[in-house]
């Protein structure tokens, strides 16, 4: 079986090469963040919002992880708290010192200088501390989310792995529980100092000058309009320019990555001319989402004018009229542009709040799935290897059956072999007898024993599986056969090697069993990294072993050194084989040929030949030629 299906097609959990329309790439284009020149507000306005769809219950489950970090939690507010005090206190000092000068009270002057320095330091200390405290809260909480989900992966049902995109479930992983850790080191702090500050602002104009203070806001609710405004405006060129790159993107890597089939079919200009025409219209979006991003600031700063004209005039009347003193008109003027930054900063916070939010509901709603069936108490000692299907029922999808009444008996040390067309249901078989699914009906025995009843982990330990598509990890070559069983000696790996006749090859390595295998095992050929697999099912020394299309991939000389470890694997061990090429399993003890999930024909090689049925005419068609 040749699992090798075109990009973008996914196999049906049968492992069978169905192709599944397109379920797992769906051109996720990735929205990319842009600074919008040189205006404050432009550095999110690219940003793609998320929406949750429960944030009470998600930042409820959030707040969850921040009981367990009190320890930086605490002192992170109380710097918070301490930062926003110094910052409303320093203004009062300059307008009392403006005030000193004008009534020519140096000394006081003196004083108000010193305690202004002394205000500034501590707010630059407690400003530093805010932000280590921050940062290391938002690792702490992301360690703490990312070793929660690790933990639930480990314990997802194969059913989960198979219906969802690995990158949908790596996204949640990375993406996502990043954006909780952006959010926390960098919103948190903000968000509630942006709160004291707004309120404690307002709190000190008016305890000064009410009517001052009115006109203040006035001039600042004029500033927040306008951002909001500009805002809405900018937003959406942004989020059109971040489709338009992702287009392009995606355009990029589809040509990079199918160039053969491009140059093969002569498309090379109608690929470049559809990259000049996103390329263009990224081009204009983009000069325009500039002129926006860079206008912002300047209309910013003359609204913000604006308002110190209007305040600075007030308040050049009310002190005339005795109403306020000149220093208190500085102070209002500092307050003014004061009050305004936070909440221009508390307006950019939220798309990246929401954001985050939305993360980590998609991080909760991964653990909260149901763990893998992990039912069974009956630990079965000395496993002889008797596996029996009793009318074995079973469905991915319902009303869509796999495997109807299907039973099967194999002997302790028996060959048997499961063929038949492309989903016919064999490797349905494998995935029942792993436990990897539960039957919908019927039964299937080990030993006697049903493997629902069996411990899980004791059931997986009596069974190795050899898979088409080899599974290699990051490491020696030692440690990658010692997977099976890890607390094994080099002597014994060494002996499994030269069982599964991969020693050769290891052997000739410069580094032999320490070599580091890259990108899992990528240096290798595919046959090597079969035999691999196989030393390491050789190491784990079971009772059953499955072997699933272990030859399908190779080469025919490479497919016969693997053929001969595979005899030595099987030596003594009930076997059950899934194979397309025939060849590999003509001295098999039976047989089965499965046709739409029932077993139609079983026998040995010979008997099934003079049948002349499902098997005569598979064999017949891939060796002999026949057109039947």
């Amino acid at each position: 079986m040749n699992n090798s299906l075109p990009e973008g097609f996914e196999k049906s959990p049968d492992n069978t090469d169905v192709k599944y329309a397109q379920k797992q790439k769906q051109a996720t284009l990735q929205s990319v963040s842009f600074r919008g020149g040189r205006g404050h507000m432009g550095k999110n306005m690219g940003q793609t919002v998320e929406k949750p769809e429960n944030i009470k219950k998600t930042v409820s489950r959030l707040l969850g992880y921040f009981r367990n970090t009190k320890k930086l939690l605490i002192p992170l507010v109380f710097a918070v708290v301490l930062v926003t005090l110094t910052s409303l206190f320093a203004p009062m000092l300059q307008g009392q010192a403006i005030d000193e000068i004008k009534n020519m009270k140096w000394q006081s002057l003196y004083r108000c200088i010193i305690l202004l320095a002394v205000v500034y330091v501590f707010n630059i200390g407690f400003t530093l501390a805010q932000s280590l405290f921050s940062a290391r809260l938002s690792q702490l909480i992301v360690k703490l989310m990312r070793h929660d989900l690790f933990k639930k992966i480990d314990r997802l049902s194969i059913k989960y792995l198979d219906t969802h995109s690995n990158g949908d479930i790596m996204s949640r992983m990375t993406n996502d529980i990043e954006n909780v850790s952006t959010t926390i080191s960098q919103s948190l702090g903000s968000l509630v100092s942006g709160v004291l500050t707004i309120i404690g602002t307002v709190a000190i104009m008016f305890y000064h000058c009410w009517q001052l203070t009115l006109i203040t806001l006035f001039s600042v609710i004029l500033t927040v309009l306008v951002t909001k405004y500009m805002s809405e405006i900018m937003r959406k060129v942004y989020r059109k320019r971040s489709e338009i790159l992702g287009r392009l993107n995606g355009h990029s890597e589809e040509m990079i990555t199918g160039y053969k089939s491009i140059v093969a079919y002569n498309k090379q200009k109608d690929v470049i001319n559809e990259f000049n025409n996103t390329s263009d219209e990224l081009m204009k979006v983009s000069m325009k989402a500039e002129i926006l991003g860079g206008s912002m600031g300047p209309l910013m700063n003359c609204i913000s004018n604006i308002s110190f004209v209007i305040v600075a005039g007030f308040g050049g009347y009310f002190a005339y009229k005795n109403i306020i003193s000149i220093g208190t008109i500085s102070m209002f003027i500092i307050y003014a542009k004061q009050f305004s930054r936070p909440i221009n900063e508390i307006a950019q916070l939220y798309g990246s709040i929401q954001t985050a939010i939305a993360g980590a509901e998609r991080v909760f709603a991964l653990t909260d799935e149901p763990d893998e069936d992990n039912s069974g108490d009956i630990l079965v000692e000395n496993i002889k290897g008797k596996v029996t299907f009793k009318n074995v029922c079973f469905s991915y999808i319902p009303e869509k059956q796999v495997l109807s009444d299907f039973t099967l008996d194999v002997e302790p040390g028996q060959k048997i072999a499961l063929v038949g067309a492309t989903g016919s249901g064999k490797t349905t078989v494998v995935n029942l007898l792993m436990r990897f699914y539960n039957p919908d009906s019927g039964e299937i025995l080990v030993d006697g024993t049903n493997i629902l009843d069996i411990k899980r982990d004791e059931l997986r330990h009596n069974i190795a599986i050899v898979l088409q598509d080899t599974v290699l990890f990051s490491d020696t070559i030692e440690n990658n056969i010692k997977y099976a069983r890890p607390e094994a000696t080099i002597e014994e790996v060494r002996h499994a090697s030269k069982m599964s006749n991969c020693a050769y090859f290891i052997e000739r390595l410069p580094e032999k069993y320490n070599t580091f295998l890259k990108q899992a095992g990528s240096g290798l050929s595919q046959g090597q990294r079969q035999l691999l697999s196989i030393a390491r099912a050789i190491l784990a020394d079971p009772h059953i072993l499955i072997l699933d299309e272990a030859t399908s991939s190779v080469d025919t000389r490479t497919e016969k050194n693997i053929q001969n470890a595979m005899v030595n694997l099987m030596k003594n061990r009930t076997s059950l084989i899934i194979a397309h090429r025939l060849s590999t399993i003509r001295d098999a003890d039976k047989i089965v040929v499965l046709d739409s999930g029932k077993i139609v024909e079983q026998g040995t090689h010979d008997e099934l030949l003079k049948h002349k049925g499902h098997y005569y005419t598979l064999y017949m068609t891939q060796f002999a030629g026949n057109e039947i």
